[in-house]
């Protein structure tokens, strides 16, 4: 059907866990209105909490890499 279910209130917590592990990348699908989007809605950030998220994880990269 195309339509996949999610949690996205987990989104912000499984991606700091990898950037604590030492992950090389972070994929996040996002969308202005993920109620409303085609597919995936239930798997997206809203856009307007992307770059706080963001912020957030070089944050926790640069205190790590200060440790190495």
């Amino acid at each position: 059907s195309g339509v996949t279910g999610g949690i996205p209130k987990m989104i912000e917590t499984i991606a700091r866990a990898g950037v604590v592990n030492n992950v090389d990348g972070i994929f996040i699908e996002t969308h202005f209105d993920p109620k409303n989007a085609k597919s995936d809605g239930k798997n997206m950030l809203n856009l307007d909490n992307l770059e706080k998220l963001l912020t957030n994880l070089l944050e926790i990269r640069r205190t790590i890499n200060k440790f190495d």
